[in-house]
């Protein structure tokens, strides 16, 4: 049986250092209930009941569970937290640019030269936006494989979700599918698929903070990765691999990803005003400034981290006058890097 907190208790995941700063995830058990790890919703699948949880990942490094937590920021030992979905929360299909109202920014490979990759990852500055009911604005990764109805992807990165989550808060945010956003996938744990593991409640919680416009830049490092043994689709933030989803779900992604996408995505309102992206801005390469990746790696077909040959990069832009992605090659410490975003408005065709 679920367990639930009542108390609100609030404390820090310290991620990664950002430009001038950090950034934190809030742990707000109160949003969460403590499942025994066997009955969280991932088993409820029918092609899950007699899976097996993974507790060791190896890609191009090994990965092991995290058990070290301090006290009062986890669940019980042997229980996983589960956000709380607000009533009448849906699960949303609506991440392609085949549905109306989808706009992009991203930088992406190449699919005409056949490349698999085995993951991605980046660190991504956060940052902070107001929405209207029925808008969304994300900067996260996506791995994809198949075509139309066939699509399987796997997405990961920070959202403000107004419809989802009722609020305008930046939230750490999943998604999957595996028909192209027909019957299958949903956001977070709010179907069977992703198996998590962490006992700190992370999917679904709020940052505390975001970047500053022209004063400070935070950041979280993201990895998805596929398992060597296994290929399951892990999850990791900073040095925790949260969760993961399990092969069985897809059709296409268990032979590698064709596709990885890095950058921002909005939805706009029925009003028919897309919302802003990124941090609200066009692109420039003042990361204090703008909003952007940094350190982006792609995982190859050898299980080997690897910058990505410029000659298989792509930018789209879906609608310049709205929003534009700007790549800024390699900047010392902080690899490959490009910059996203914009202010939204009346972005129809």
């Amino acid at each position: 049986m679920a367990l639930r907190l009542a108390l609100c208790l609030c404390v820090y995941l310290l991620f990664t250092q950002g430009a001038e700063g950090s950034i934190n995830v809030r742990i707000q058990l109160f949003d969460f209930d403590c499942v025994e790890i066997y009955k969280q919703p991932a088993f409820q699948h029918p092609l899950l009941k007699n899976h097996k949880i993974q507790e060791t990942f190896s890609s191009y490094e090994d990965h092991e569970i995290s058990d070290n937590y301090e006290k009062k920021e986890h669940c019980p030992k042997g229980t996983v937290p589960i956000f709380r979905q607000r009533n009448g929360s849906e699960s949303f299909h609506l991440n392609t640019s085949d549905h109306l109202g989808q706009h992009f920014a991203t930088m992406e490979t190449s699919m005409l030269d056949g490349s698999i990759y085995r993951g991605a990852e980046a660190e991504i500055s956060v940052h902070s936006l107001n929405l209207q009911d029925n808008q969304y604005s994300k900067g996260q990764i996506w791995l994809e494989n198949g075509y139309l109805g066939q699509l399987n992807s796997i997405q990961a990165g920070w959202a403000v979700h107004a419809r989802l989550y009722g609020d305008s808060v930046t939230r750490f945010t999943i998604y999957w599918t595996g028909d192209g956003y027909g019957k299958t996938g949903c956001y977070n744990t709010q179907c069977p698929g992703f198996v998590v593991l962490s006992r700190k409640p992370i999917i679904g919680n709020p940052f505390s903070g975001s970047s500053v416009y022209g004063k400070t830049s935070f950041y979280f490092t993201l990895q998805i990765f596929q398992d060597i043994s296994t290929g399951n689709w892990g999850l990791k933030l900073d040095n925790e691999v949260i969760g993961y989803w399990p092969k069985e779900l897809f059709t296409e992604l268990n032979k590698g990803a064709s596709q990885v996408i890095y950058g921002g995505n909005t939805f706009m309102s029925t009003a028919e005003i897309s919302p802003p992206m990124g941090n609200g801005y066009f692109p420039v390469a003042d990361f204090l400034k703008t909003a952007h990746f940094k350190n982006v790696f792609i995982i190859d077909s050898n299980y080997k981290r690897a910058y990505i040959e410029e000659k298989k990069l792509r930018l789209y832009a879906d609608y310049v006058e709205c929003f534009r992605v700007t790549y800024l090659g390699y900047i010392g410490s902080n690899g490959m890097c490009f910059s996203y975003g914009g202010p939204g408005g009346r972005c129809s065709y």
